[in-house]
């Protein structure tokens, strides 16, 4: 990046998030003048709380199971992972002079777990190639070909060569989020998909007596099996907390996309929780059979499967007295417990969103928008979505960065 910027090319980059810094980066190093500006007052503001409980920056596994992370959107998702996969990310974090390590579960973290020294040592670098911050400036749309903004002194126009919009989705709208440029790329005639949470809880039906008592426990050693493609029945292992309204939690967010597309299809997902999913079928209808004298069904669970608070709770919650009282209903609940879901949590509680801006409205294998040339999107606000793991920072880098050397080879400047 110690190309000088050509200051007869300029490229306006519309969002200081992770995709749209990385679209920075990549402009400014083939010798552009690049302008990012930004409705919030500081870049990154949803980077830096997504670091707060540690800063999840990619994942360790092979690079074919990382793509299928993004299901149907594997190969375009995968055009940008082409130019800058798991391990270019490490070695660019690397180049920032943080250090990184794999964790346990596969996930690769900053050595100091924190987002904000990373951020720092980016902008300072950016800043170093030229790149210029306007911060508190909003995007509006157009008028008459150029870039409308509103500024803290007022409304601005700008002439930009080419534009990077990276406005993210509409979840957390309080740090920039908020899926106000919908509406202006809809009047453009872009395709949009509906924006929809994505990594989120669901909402169940709770008894008021479940919700009082339960709200807040956290399930550990539970599996959840739910309907797949093809109505193939899926298990995954995980824990993930019962709330006032209902679930949410690591587990629940790995499969929220095939939930939230069930309850789209039929108003309602239904799942099956596996309260013990360390022993078998066989093991358990054998404990739950034991004879138990004059205990009582909660207190023999307990001493024979470790089932108390929540777990009891929720078997209380899910069955009638009668299947309750019944060993091989019991014992078959216990490793198959029914649960629906009635909605998922509102798009502004979820760690990200789905929809967006279609692959289809764009330019081929470009990031240009096919009805406006000239302009680029990047990052969270195209139509695909990941799981929690790396894998929605991975995208939205590889995204930002494509991005930025589309841009440049419609400039016609060739890096």
């Amino acid at each position: 990046m110690n190309q000088q910027p050509n200051r007869s090319k300029r490229v306006a980059v519309i969002g200081a998030g992770p995709a749209g810094l990385m679209a920075a980066e990549t402009l400014a190093a083939g010798g552009v003048q690049v302008d990012v500006y930004d409705a919030m007052p500081s870049s990154g503001r949803k980077f830096l709380l997504a670091g707060k409980g540690g800063m999840n920056i990619t994942h360790s596994e092979p690079l074919a199971a990382f793509r299928g992370r993004y299901r149907e959107r594997e190969r375009e998702v995968g055009r940008w992972l082409d130019g800058f996969d798991p391990q270019a990310v490490r070695d660019w974090i690397h180049g920032l002079g943080i250090d990184t390590f794999v964790g346990s579960s596969g996930r690769v973290f900053p050595r100091e777990m924190k987002a904000a020294p990373l951020l720092r040592a980016w902008l300072h670098r950016l800043r170093e190639a030229g790149v210029r911050f306007h911060m508190r400036h909003r995007w509006l749309g157009w008028q008459d070909g150029r870039l409308r903004l509103a500024a803290p002194d007022g409304e601005i126009l700008l002439d930009a060569d080419a534009t990077v919009l990276a406005l993210g989705g509409a979840s957390w709208a309080r740090l920039g989020s908020d899926g106000a440029w919908v509406p202006l790329l809809a009047g453009r005639g872009v395709e949009v998909a509906p924006l929809v949470p994505a990594n989120c809880g669901f909402d169940v039906d709770w008894s008021a007596h479940f919700r009082d008592k339960h709200a807040g426990a956290p399930l550990t050693t539970v599996a959840l099996a739910w309907r797949g493609a093809g109505g193939a029945l899926e298990k995954r292992q995980g824990q993930f907390v019962v709330t006032s309204s209902g679930i949410e939690g690591s587990l629940v967010y790995a499969v929220s996309a095939p939930l939230r597309e069930q309850i789209a299809a039929a108003g309602s997902a239904t799942i099956w929780l596996d309260l013990l999913p360390d022993l078998d079928a066989a093991r358990v209808l054998a404990e739950v059979a034991r004879p138990r004298g004059s205990r009582s069904m909660s207190s023999h669970l307990q001493g024979r499967l470790g089932i108390k608070g929540v777990k009891a709770g929720l078997l209380h919650e899910c069955l009638s007295k009668e299947a309750y009282a019944d060993p091989g209903q019991l014992a078959r609940a216990l490793k198959a417990l029914q649960l629906v879901l009635v909605r998922p949590r509102p798009i502004d509680e979820a760690i990200s969103s789905a929809g967006g801006v279609r692959f289809e409205a764009l330019d081929g294998e470009s990031s240009m928008l096919r009805g406006v040339p000239g302009v680029f999107v990047a990052g969270e606000m195209l139509d695909w979505e990941a799981p929690t793991g790396g894998y929605l920072l991975t995208a939205c880098f590889g995204s930002g960065r494509a991005a930025g050397r589309d841009a440049l080879a419609y400039l016609g400047i060739n890096r």
